[in-house]
């Protein structure tokens, strides 16, 4: 399994399709969703993924705030595999060594809120609805 972390400039035309087809295939389709997924946040982004024969394992982006990082658009495509903890471990250090950013903010769907717990972040937000599902706010300091 290989980690890639890129700006928007420097993935290949196949990368970023592959990047978007599987954010619309767990957040769109899987999920039946329809949102805006094409945000014009991509070209502001890092874009951090597992790669494993040419697949897509695990994937998240982190936009580069002022005074913090935000993390979003997390996901892994196998799931129960431990893949979605090994890319937000490895988004929480480039965060902490690449941006300088000891702030980490994300808004993550009330039924993984456990899992974010366990990485360090903490609820800071009353629930609220995003795309008719139910988000809370989360902070890592």
């Amino acid at each position: 399994m290989e980690l890639l972390v890129k700006r928007f400039n420097d993935l290949s035309n196949d990368e970023l399709y592959a990047i978007l087809k599987a954010r619309v295939d767990v957040f769109v389709v899987e999920q039946n969703c329809p949102y805006e997924e094409i945000d014009d946040m991509d070209q502001k982004a890092l874009h951090l993924y597992l790669k494993d024969n040419d697949r897509i394992k695990a994937y998240l982006r982190i936009i580069d705030c002022d005074d913090h990082a935000k993390i979003g658009r997390v996901i892994a495509t196998d799931r129960r595999k431990g893949l979605g903890t090994e890319i937000m471990n490895e988004a929480i250090r480039v965060c902490k060594q690449d941006l300088k950013k000891d702030r980490i903010a994300l808004e993550a769907q009330t039924y993984v809120q456990e899992f974010y717990e366990k990485l360090g972040f903490r609820q800071v937000s009353e629930p609220f609805y995003l795309d008719g599902i139910e988000h809370i706010k989360m902070i890592r300091e």
